[in-house]
C-alpha cells in the first residue's frame, strides 16, 4: 500500500484513464474528484459495508445518477485543472531550457 502526502490541486494517475484531483479538505474529511470512465465501477467502502458486500467483481453497487455539479464546482475544478495545465507546461519549458 502506497501512502502520500498531497496539497489541494494535486492529482494522482492511476494507469492510463484513471484521475483522482484532491481538491482540499479539513483533518477529517478529504475531498476528492475521481475521473474515470463510466465502465469502472468507483464504490466508497461505506457503500460496499452498508449493503453487507465485498469489494470484487459481481459485487457491483448499482448507484442513482449524481446531482449536477452547480456551476461554482464545475469552475473550480476548470480552473484547478487550467492551474495543473499551466503548470505542466512551465515545467516543461524549465526542462527544454535546461537541456
Amino acid at each position: 500500500m502506497l501512502k502520500l502526502t498531497v496539497k489541494a490541486g494535486e492529482y494522482l494517475l492511476v494507469g492510463d484513464n484513471i484521475k483522482l484531483v484532491f481538491t482540499g479538505g479539513s483533518a477529517s474529511n478529504l475531498h476528492i474528484l475521481v475521473d474515470a470512465p463510466k465502465s469502472m465501477n468507483v464504490v466508497r467502502s461505506a457503500a460496499l459495508e452498508k449493503y453487507g458486500m465485498a469489494p470484487g467483481p459481481g459485487n457491483e453497487v448499482k448507484h442513482h445518477k449524481d446531482r449536477e455539479l452547480s456551476q461554482e464546482a464545475k469552475e473550480k475544478i476548470k480552473a484547478i485543472l487550467m492551474e495543473e495545465r499551466k503548470k505542466a507546461k512551465r515545467a516543461e519549458r524549465a526542462g527544454n531550457a535546461r537541456a
